[in-house]
């Protein structure tokens, strides 16, 4: 939710106790739940260190309430598959995807949910609806690797090892349309460059 309002300050004390200075109040874990589902900004800092500790804390609201029976959103495959992402070469991608997917997800979730309820009734997000929720994350990975291979021409490159060496086509006669696709790809993100760059 975009908003020019400053982000409300809470602190966090050594008794793990949290102080709302909007407020002059203390709150629960629970209450901050409550504000971020109420579109409220709020950014959270240790009160000796002045250390800026949000993430921590939005982290602990996620355990909490993934720690309660059928509160579940985070699926254990994903879990593993996040956990492997730590430390791996591809790390620092990860959270601009997670942002990308959720804003996209965000801005699209009210004509989602209409048209889940037009197609399935009062059962919006069961049976067949799930198929129609895988639909929607295939597109939102297409689209991110889209904007990524734009961004990163040298892609083409990797992908067309991959393609040769999985035998889509002999190596010899890949090569040279591949060398081809990559310097059209590096004209164009020159061109682009160019032009972003006399528009500033």
């Amino acid at each position: 939710m975009a908003s020019d309002k400053e982000p409300t300050v809470i602190k966090k004390y050594a008794n793990r106790r949290l102080y709302h200075t909007g407020t002059s109040s203390y709150v629960t874990l629970e209450d901050l739940a409550g504000l971020v589902r109420s579109g409220e900004d709020f950014v959270v800092y240790d009160a000796k260190s002045g250390e800026d500790i949000t993430r921590s804390v939005l982290a602990q609201i996620i355990f909490d309430e993934e720690a309660k029976d059928g509160q579940n959103l985070l699926p254990i495959a994903f879990l593993r598959q996040l956990i492997r992402l730590y430390g791996d070469s591809m790390q620092a991608l990860v959270p601009r995807y997670l942002e990308f997917s959720m804003e996209n997800f965000t801005q699209e979730q009210s004509k989602f949910r209409e048209q889940m309820t037009k197609a399935f009734g009062g059962t919006a997000f069961s049976g067949n609806a799930l198929d129609a929720i895988q639909a929607q994350t295939r597109a939102n990975m297409q689209i991110f690797q889209e904007a990524f291979r734009l961004f990163n021409p040298f892609t083409a490159v990797a992908q067309a090892k991959q393609e040769a060496a999985a035998g889509a086509k002999p190596a010899a006669e890949a090569g040279s349309g591949d060398l081809g696709d990559l310097k059209r790809e590096l004209n164009e993100m020159r061109e682009r460059l160019d032009k972003l760059s006399r528009s500033r």
